[in-house]
C-alpha cells in the first residue's frame, strides 16, 4: 500500500505509522518503507541509521532483506536524506521498477508493506506506485488538496498505463478534518465528486484534527499507543477497519 500526495503536511507519514501500527498490534506482519527524504516515518518509529537504508536498496548496494530493522511498530526499511537527490542518481533504464524488484523476494514474509512517499511526483513516488497494489491518497479539506489530487491522478494514470497495470486507488482519506467549518463540508462534497471522476471513492472515515496526534509524534509513539482513547486513535482504528474491508472485497 502506497500512501501518496505531492502536497506536504496532509498526514502521509502519520497515516502510514498509525495504520501499520494498528495492523501490527493485531498480529499482522508489517513492513514500513520510508521513501521520504525528510524521514518522518523513520523518526516516529525510532528507526536507526544503520548505513543500510532504502537509498542503498534502490542503488542496489544492499538487498531489502539486509536493510530491514525491527521496531516496536513493525519492521522498517529506513529513509536516508540522500533520497532528495534520487531524480539525479536513479537514471538508468528500468529506474521505475527498482523498489518493486527489491521487495519481490521478501513480500511473502509480510501481510502488509506500507510505503510512505515524499511530497513530490518524482521518481520515488513513481517507484512506490509501481511497487504497490493499492494507493491511498491523503488530503485535507482545502483547495490546495483539490488541486494536488488532479496532478497526482495524472501520475497514477501514467503509472497504470506504463509500469503497473494492477495499481488500484483504494480511496481518498481526509485528514485534519474539522466538521464544524462550512469550508470543510463544502470541499468534502466536492472531494466526493473528484473521487468519482478518478474512479475511486472518498473514505467514509475522516481523521479529525487532534492535538494528541502531534503529541504522539513528538514522543515517537503511534497515536494508539500514546492516547488510545483520543479522537485520533478512534478515527485511525475506524479507517483501518474500512481499509481492510475495501481490500478484501
Amino acid at each position: 500500500v502506497a500512501i501518496a500526495n505531492q502536497k506536504g503536511g496532509v498526514g502521509k507519514s502519520t497515516t502510514a505509522q498509525a495504520v501499520g501500527s494498528i495492523l501490527h498490534s493485531k498480529g499482522d506482519k508489517v513492513l514500513f518503507v520510508d521513501l521520504d527524504p525528510q524521514g518522518n516515518l523513520t523518526y516516529s518509529l525510532k528507526g536507526q541509521n544503520t548505513g543500510k537504508s532504502i537509498a542503498e536498496v534502490l542503488q542496489e548496494k544492499n538487498t531489502a532483506l539486509e536493510a530491514i530493522q525491527s521496531t516496536e511498530g513493525g519492521d522498517l526499511i529506513a529513509h536516508n536524506p540522500t533520497l532528495s537527490g534520487a531524480d539525479l542518481t536513479l537514471t538508468q533504464t528500468g529506474k521505475e521498477y527498482r523498489l518493486r524488484e527489491a521487495l519481490e523476494p521478501i513480500k511473502g514474509l509480510y501481510d502488509w508493506i506500507i510505503i510512505d512517499t515524499p511530497p513530490s511526483l518524482g521518481i520515488l513516488t513513481v517507484n512506490a506506485l509501481t511497487a504497490a497494489t493499492r494507493a491511498i491518497i491523503t488530503a485535507q479539506a482545502d483547495i490546495y488538496s483539490l488541486q494536488g489530487i488532479g496532478q497526482l491522478h495524472s501520475t497514477i494514470t501514467a503509472v497504470k498505463q506504463y509500469t503497473n497495470t494492477e495499481l488500484v486507488v483504494a480511496g481518498i482519506l481526509l485528514t485534519r478534518y474539522n466538521r464544524r467549518t462550512i469550508l470543510s463540508r463544502d470541499i468534502t462534497s466536492t472531494m466526493k465528486s473528484i473521487a468519482a471522476q478518478i474512479e475511486t471513492k472518498l473514505f467514509t472515515t475522516k481523521i479529525r484534527e487532534n492535538i494528541a496526534i502531534k503529541e504522539a509524534q513528538a514522543r515517537q509513539q503511534s497515536i494508539c499507543t500514546y492516547a488510545p482513547k483520543s479522537n485520533g486513535c478512534v478515527d485511525y482504528r475506524a479507517f483501518t477497519k474500512e481499509l481492510i474491508k475495501e481490500l478484501t472485497k
